[in-house]
């Protein structure tokens, strides 16, 4: 239950405002965001960012490729070494604006706590 229903962040690409369809709002108040990420096979999220830092918490994983606002490849999930498995929990810094999509053939979903007083 969210504090403050589909709240948007500082960032103007904020991930609630440039890919909603990506991003639910779980919860949110002054201290954190939770927000329910899911990306399907094949799918793509349009150009957003990330401004606070925060645990990610993987529920599915499928291989990614995020880009940054000019189409440049900045991350390939096919190239790690190891891949993140199902309840793994990481650690993601603020992201700049980027897309990302889904390579693979499961869903990406992953819970993402963000800090926003970190």
């Amino acid at each position: 239950m969210s504090e403050q229903p589909g709240g948007t962040g500082l960032h103007p690409l904020d991930a609630m405002t440039a890919a909603p369809d990506h991003h639910e709002v779980i919860l949110e108040n002054e201290q954190v965001r939770v927000l329910d990420t899911k990306l399907g096979p094949g799918g793509q999220t349009p150009v957003h960012a990330h401004q606070w830092p925060g645990a990610l918490y993987v529920l599915s994983w499928s291989d990614f490729v995020r880009r940054d606002a000019d189409g440049n490849i900045l991350v390939d999930s096919r190239d790690w070494e190891k891949r993140p498995a199902k309840g793994e929990a990481l650690w993601g810094m603020p992201l700049v604006p980027h897309s990302v999509e889904n390579v693979g053939d499961e869903d990406l979903h992953i819970i993402a706590v963000e800090l926003k007083q970190a």
